[in-house]
C-alpha cells in the first residue's frame, strides 16, 4: 500500500483501488480540521432572489422582510469554521447583513451578524463594532468564523482576526447571502465563492 499526497488530496492505492479523500487544510485557526459538507436550503423573502451564490436585495424598501440565504443545517457542540469570499458588484443600499451565525432550539436567533455600509465599512450588528473596512464594490474579502461551542465564537477577515466573543453551549447553523438589518436596505447584489466548512 502506498499512500501519496496530491494537490488538495491523499491518493491511498492498494491492489490496484485508489481513494481519494479531501485534506483539511483551513486558512486559519490552527490544528487539524475534518471537511464538512452540511446541506443546506435557499431562503428568499420579500425582494431576495438567489442564482447560485449571487445573492440580491433588488429594492430599497426600509421595512418588511427582505433576504436572499442560503442557512445551513444545524450543528451542536464541537468546533466548527465556516470560510467564504464575497465581492458585491452593485450597491445603492447600505447596511446589509452578509454572514451570520444563528442559534438555534429554544434560543434560536440570531448571534452574530456580520454587515456592510455602502462606503465599505464591515460591522458587527450586534453592538456596532467596526470589524473591517474595504468591502467596496468589485472587492473580494475572505470571511471565516470559527464557533468553539461553549467557549468562543472568533471573526477573521482576510486571515486577521477581528472579533472574539463568548460562545454559549447549544445549537448553532450558518446563513450567508444577503439580509437587510433593521436600518439597512438595499438594493445590493454579492456573490459568494470558496465556500468551505470544517470541524474539530
Amino acid at each position: 500500500m502506498r499512500r501519496l499526497r496530491g494537490a488538495g488530496v491523499f491518493v491511498t492505492v492498494a491492489a490496484g483501488l485508489a481513494i481519494l479523500a479531501p485534506t483539511a487544510e483551513a486558512q486559519v485557526g490552527g490544528g487539524t480540521w475534518t471537511s464538512d459538507s452540511p446541506g443546506y436550503k435557499v431562503q428568499n423573502v420579500g425582494c431576495g432572489s438567489t442564482s447560485g451564490l449571487t445573492f440580491k436585495l433588488t429594492c430599497s424598501s426600509g421595512s418588511g422582510e427582505q433576504r436572499a440565504e442560503r442557512r445551513y443545517d444545524t450543528y451542536t457542540g464541537g468546533t466548527h469554521q465556516f470560510e467564504g469570499s464575497f465581492k458585491i458588484s452593485s450597491m445603492t443600499g447600505s447596511r446589509i447583513s452578509l454572514k451570520q451565525t444563528f442559534r438555534d432550539g429554544s434560543d434560536a436567533g440570531p448571534y452574530f451578524l456580520l454587515a456592510v455600509e455602502k462606503g465599505g465599512r464591515m460591522y458587527a450588528v450586534e453592538g456596532g463594532a467596526t470589524l473591517g473596512s474595504g468591502a467596496t464594490v468589485g472587492t473580494s474579502v475572505r470571511v471565516n468564523t470559527i464557533n468553539q461551542v461553549g467557549s468562543s465564537h472568533k471573526v477573521y477577515l482576510n486571515g486577521s482576526l477581528k472579533q472574539t466573543i463568548s460562545s454559549p453551549s447549544g445549537s448553532y447553523y450558518d446563513k450567508f447571502g444577503s439580509y437587510r438589518t433593521s436600518s439597512g436596505a438595499g438594493p445590493i447584489t454579492v456573490t459568494w465563492s470558496g465556500v468551505k466548512f470544517w470541524h474539530k
